[in-house]
């Protein structure tokens, strides 16, 4: 059974910046920002005044404050931007820096695993559908339930329900959350089988010895 904290989300609480880090934290001590996982090359969107602009919102961390590079929704307030991982991640927080006023979107659905993202045609219920804050200064952590990001390869978000209902705006989109590496390929020179992983220790202790050269690096 999943606890208390899994199934709470960003809108049954009052939003604050320093309640949603909490949350999104919970107790797991490996979470970390997870843009080294990302799968930059593949990212795309939907409806964006500039399509290539998708890929420069996924940010570094030290960059979430930054107003330099944003994208705007095209013909209305809706967009879509998919982001795929480069492997299998457990999400425990999606990071958002918004427009304001106007152009602020007050609400996006997120879906995972979905490879080649979604369009707005689709009618498919999201993994989940969170409110937005309006007219933060600063990128604001929303908290998503973890037993429905257990094993995420893709995070495809839809943005809505800006004010003027004529544009939408984000500068900054990250995650929170750890990685869950995939098995190696049977065969890979980095696997060890199990009656050679005990000699491991040996190997490395090799390295030290001149005129020996290590089999494991």
């Amino acid at each position: 059974m999943s606890g208390c904290a899994d199934d709470l989300t960003a809108v049954d609480v009052e939003l604050t910046p320093t309640l949603l880090g909490r949350v999104a934290g919970g107790n797991a001590s490996n979470v970390t920002n997870l843009y080294g996982t990302i799968d930059h090359d593949n990212i795309f969107g939907l409806n964006l005044t500039v399509p290539e602009d998708a890929r420069a919102i996924v940010k570094t961390w030290d960059a979430r404050e930054t107003l330099e590079k944003w994208v705007d929704s095209g013909e209305d307030d809706e967009m879509i931007v998919h982001v795929p991982f480069t492997e299998n991640v457990r999400v425990r927080s999606v990071v958002v820096k918004l427009g304001r006023g106007e152009t602020c979107p007050r609400r996006v659905r997120l879906y995972v695993n979905s490879p080649h993202g979604i369009d707005f045609s689709d009618q498919s219920k999201p993994t989940q559908d969170l409110s937005l804050l309006e007219n933060a200064e600063q990128a604001l952590e929303y908290p998503v339930r973890v037993s429905a990001f257990a094993s995420v390869n893709s995070v495809t978000l839809f943005f809505s329900d800006s004010p003027g209902g004529e544009q939408s705006r984000v500068y900054y989109i990250g995650f929170k959350g750890e990685s869950k590496r995939p098995l190696k390929e049977p065969g890979s020179k980095l696997d060890l089988a199990a009656a050679n992983a005990a000699d491991a220790p040996v190997d490395r202790l090799k390295e030290t010895a001149p005129g020996n050269q290590s089999t494991i690096r």
